[in-house]
C-alpha cells in the first residue's frame, strides 16, 4: 500500500518546483517549496546608478606599552637513566646532573608610539530603485575598488549590476 502511495505520488506531484526527489505527504511537499521561494537573496543587486562615494581610511597616532625580551641565567636538574641486563638481573643506574640555560621573559619598559586604524578604506555605491523597486531609493553599498571604478564611469541613472562587499556606507 505504502509502495502505490509513494509510486502515484512521484508521477503526480513532483512537477512543479523541478525537484526530482518525491515525498509521501503533500504538506511536506508545500511547505518544501514555500522554504525554497524564502531563500535568501542572490549575490547580485540591480538598480540605477545614484552616487559614489570613496572613504579613505582614517589613522591617528596612540601609544602602548613597550615590551622587551629579558633573559637571566638559570640552571635546572636534569634526571638521567641508563639500563643494563635483562629480566631479574636488569640494573637500571640514574644520575643528575645541573644543566644551565637562560630563562627569558616579556617585561614593560616605557611605552612606544604607533599608528592605529581608525577606519578602513571604502568606496560605495548608492542605487535608486533597488531590484526594480521604485520605493527603496539612495541605498547604500559598499563594494570593492574595480566595482567603484566601474560605477563612478557609469551615466547618472544608468541600470548596473554588482555583488556587493557590504550594506552600509
Amino acid at each position: 500500500m505504502t509502495t502505490l502511495l509513494i509510486g502515484t505520488l512521484g508521477a503526480c506531484g513532483g512537477g512543479g518546483g523541478g525537484s526530482s526527489t518525491s515525498s509521501t505527504s503533500g504538506a511536506s511537499q508545500s511547505s518544501a517549496s514555500t522554504a525554497h521561494e524564502a531563500a535568501p537573496t542572490p549575490d547580485t543587486v540591480t538598480g540605477l546608478r545614484d552616487s559614489v562615494r570613496h572613504l579613505a581610511k582614517q589613522t591617528t597616532r596612540a601609544t602602548r606599552p613597550h615590551t622587551v625580551t629579558k633573559c637571566t641565567p638559570a640552571t635546572k636538574r636534569v634526571q638521567h637513566k641508563s639500563s643494563s641486563g635483562t629480566g631479574t638481573k636488569k640494573k637500571t643506574r640514574t644520575w643528575y646532573t645541573t644543566e644551565q640555560y637562560r630563562k627569558c621573559a616579556k617585561v614593560q619598559r616605557g611605552t612606544e608610539t604607533y599608528t592605529r586604524l581608525v577606519r578602513k578604506e571604502r568606496w560605495c555605491v548608492s542605487l535608486d530603485d533597488v531590484g526594480g523597486d521604485t520605493i527603496k531609493d539612495d541605498v547604500w553599498y559598499q563594494v570593492t575598488r574595480a566595482v567603484y571604478d566601474e560605477v563612478r564611469t557609469a551615466d547618472e541613472h544608468a541600470r548596473v549590476e554588482f555583488a556587493p562587499a557590504g550594506t552600509g556606507c
